[in-house]
């Protein structure tokens, strides 16, 4: 017997297949592309932030540190320096808050 071929059929679905295929293909190309594009604005929205930055006023300067503020900035450099030992900074701490 004869077997009988389909080449419509086949030619049908190979070409249905291709064109899934190039449709994926296009609609992954076009995410990609909306994906930069995306990317592209935040990019250039960052840059202008950065250039209008120092068009800003200066920041106020910070207020006066009180003097107990002071102390314990230096006492705190000390120890981290290694002139004060554990127990004589936390004595000298305690002094100074007066606890």
């Amino acid at each position: 017997m004869f077997r009988r071929r389909r080449p419509l059929l086949r030619a049908a679905v190979v070409g249905g297949g291709a064109y899934m295929a190039g449709k994926s293909h296009a609609r992954h190309s076009m995410e990609q592309q909306q994906y930069q594009d995306d990317q592209d604005a935040r990019i250039g929205d960052l840059e202008q932030q950065q250039q209008a930055a120092p068009q800003q006023a200066p920041a106020p300067a910070p207020a006066q540190s009180s003097p107990m503020v002071d102390q314990l900035n230096q006492l705190a450099a000390l120890h981290q320096q290694g002139v004060l030992t554990d127990d004589e900074f936390a004595a000298a701490k305690a002094k100074l808050i007066g606890t």
